[in-house]
C-alpha cells in the first residue's frame, strides 16, 4: 500500500516487480506469495467479532486481488507471470498445481501463490514456506518493512538489537516475532533457510540474490 492507508499503491507494486525482474533476469527461478493485509486482515476482523474461517476467505481473496496487481505490474515490464491460486477462479487464474508450478518456473515464468494454502487458521507466511518446500526453492525471503530481525519491535523500541544471523531454535526461544511459528516449523524441519529483509529499500532482493548480507538469515 505504500505511503497509502489501505489498497494498492501502483508505484510500489512497480518498484517490487522491477526489483524481482532485476534478479528474475540473472537466471534465478522465483516464486512469490502474496498477503493481503493492505486490503483484508483475517485476524483483525476476527478481534472485532467477525467469525474467524470467514474472515480468513475474505482475507485469502485479499491476496488474489494483490496478486493480480503484481502480475500486472511484472507483465507490464516484460516479465511472464502465471498467477496461481489455492481457491479456484478460473475466470482469473488457474487453479494451484504442484507440478504445473514446477514446470512454469523451469520455463522462465514468474510463479504467483495467491490464496495462502486454501485453507482458514493459516497465515500467508506459512503458505510461503509450504509452497517454497512443495516446489523445492532454496530460501525463503520474507518481505517486510524493516530491514532484519530485531529482539523487540523497532519501530517502537528504539533500544532493539538486529540480528545477522540467528538459528531457528534461538526464535523459539527468545519469542521472535519473525513468521508464525507454523511456518517457521515447517522451514526448520525441512532445513529450508529464511532471509528476512526491508522489501520496501530498492535493491535489496538483487544484494540478497548476490549474497550479501542484508537483512537477517535464519537457519
Amino acid at each position: 500500500m505504500g505511503d497509502r492507508q489501505y489498497g494498492i499503491d501502483n508505484k510500489q507494486v512497480l518498484q517490487y516487480a522491477e526489483d524481482i525482474k532485476g534478479v528474475f533476469d540473472t537466471g534465478m527461478e522465483i516464486a512469490v506469495v502474496v498477503g493481503g493485509g493492505n486490503i483484508f486482515r483475517g485476524l483483525s476482523a476476527e478481534k472485532s467479532g467477525m467469525e474467524r474461517a470467514q474472515a480468513d476467505y475474505m482475507g485469502m481473496l485479499a491476496t488474489v486481488i494483490n496478486c493480480m496487481a503484481l502480475q500486472n505490474a511484472l507483465e507490464s515490464i516484460g516479465v511472464e507471470t502465471r498467477l496461481q491460486s489455492a481457491i479456484k477462479m478460473e475466470q482469473i487464474c488457474e487453479p494451484y498445481i504442484r507440478r504445473r508450478a514446477m514446470h512454469q518456473l523451469a520455463e522462465r515464468k514468474v510463479v504467483i501463490f495467491g490464496a495462502g494454502t486454501g485453507n482458514p487458521y493459516f497465515t500467508t507466511d506459512t503458505a510461503a514456506s509450504l509452497r517454497a518446500i512443495e516446489i523445492k526453492a532454496d530460501v525463503v525471503l520474507k518481505g517486510t518493512r524493516v530491514d532484519g530481525i530485531y529482539s523487540a519491535d523497532p519501530e517502537k523500541d528504539p533500544t532493539a538489537t538486529k540480528y545477522t544471523e540467528i538459528s531457528f531454535q534461538e526464535v523459539y526461544d527468545k519469542g521472535l516475532n519473525v513468521m508464525d511459528m507454523t511456518a517457521i516449523t515447517l522451514c526448520q524441519e525441512n532445513n529450508l533457510p529464511i532471509i528476512v529483509f526491508d522489501m520496501n529499500q530498492p535493491g535489496n532482493f538483487m544484494k540478497i540474490a548476490r549474497g550479501e548480507a542484508i537483512g537477517t538469515l535464519v537457519k
